[in-house]
């Protein structure tokens, strides 16, 4: 056995016990969840995620953006934010190696609950070691011993993807991840170009994407819901959309009517498995949850009228494409 193997077990087994002691802790201490809103009445709609085989919630909680889980000093919002998003049915949390504290905050609180929950997070490096320390910082955070979905984090350009997939590039730290039972299932997101996440798709095997599907991306000169989608159904990939409501700019006065309509727009489109939204508040947290229950497909015309009430505010709401 080589010292590397021998390292990596050690450090499942430390993870293992360890989160096992901490989920027997947070269990006892809260065998009610901290509810602190009204419950939403009813239950999401799921979808298996590609070929995954796993089915999770339409919705799932992001860890980053406007939201306490990625802010210092934010821990007791941030408590009660996830107790309250298991409580109404969540399953699916999102987070990332470069999201502030938010893994040490669901490290506090999702281990009680590990085996009911869908948890990913991401690695920005794109060399194998670089990749392999932020997977094993990843693991301690969350306290688990390993990932459901390890993504590449905002891929946005073709040296990003040279770099990740050259002799010692990051896909080699996910192969053995995966190889050694610490990620599941692996994926590559982005928001700034949409033929290089195509590029990803076909260059690798990747379960799952992550990609900005909103009512304005269509106004963008390269959109991704038909620069990705086409080629994620061609191979089954799972598909996650973020920047649903564009940080909540869609939602401004005289554009989109409300979540109802940036939710089930995106949600809607073909292809798309489930969505992740972050939430300010554990109050607009229910105000989502209410909102995924109640989901039903748009047809084509609703999602035109959509739209074309983007039309004229799209580089607003696309801002976000800019970051590479």
């Amino acid at each position: 056995m080589s010292r590397q193997t021998q390292r990596r077990r050690i450090l499942i087994a430390g993870l293992a016990a360890t989160g096992a002691l901490v989920g027997q802790h947070l269990f006892r201490r809260n065998r009610h969840p901290l509810v602190t809103a009204q419950l939403p009445v009813g239950k999401m709609p799921e979808q298996e995620l590609g070929q995954t085989g796993v089915k999770v919630p339409i919705l799932g909680l992001g860890g980053a953006g406007q939201t306490p889980l990625s802010q210092p000093f934010a821990e007791e919002d941030s408590i009660a934010l996830l107790e309250n998003a298991y409580a109404m049915g969540i399953r699916y949390f999102d987070t990332a190696a470069s999201y502030g504290p938010s893994e040490d905050y669901l490290g506090k609180i999702l281990p009680a609950y590990r085996s009911q929950i869908f948890l990913a997070s991401k690695t920005a490096a794109r060399d194998r070691d670089g990749a392999w320390r932020e997977l094993e910082r990843s693991l301690s955070r969350l306290k688990t011993d390993h990932l459901d979905l390890w993504q590449l984090h905002h891929v946005a350009d073709r040296e990003d993807l040279d770099q990740i997939f050259a002799k010692n590039g990051a896909i080699k730290a996910i192969e053995e991840a995966q190889a050694q039972g610490l990620v599941r299932f692996v994926g590559i997101t982005g928001h700034h170009e949409p033929d290089i996440i195509a590029e990803g798709l076909r260059r690798y095997p990747f379960h799952t994407t992550l990609i900005p599907v909103n009512a304005a991306d269509p106004h963008h000169p390269r959109p991704f819901i038909p620069g990705v989608l086409p080629v994620a159904q061609e191979r089954q990939v799972g598909v996650i959309a973020m920047k649903v409501p564009a940080y909540g700019r869609l939602l401004k006065p005289g554009l989109l009517a409300g979540m109802q309509e940036a939710m089930g727009y995106a949600l809607s489109q073909s292809g798309v498995h489930c969505c992740i939204i972050a939430a300010e508040s554990v109050q607009q947290l229910a105000a989502n949850v209410r909102t995924a229950q109640a989901f039903q497909p748009l047809e084509a015309r609703e999602l035109r009228a959509i739209e074309q009430k983007t039309a004229a505010a799209w580089q607003d709401n696309t801002f976000f494409r800019n970051w590479a």
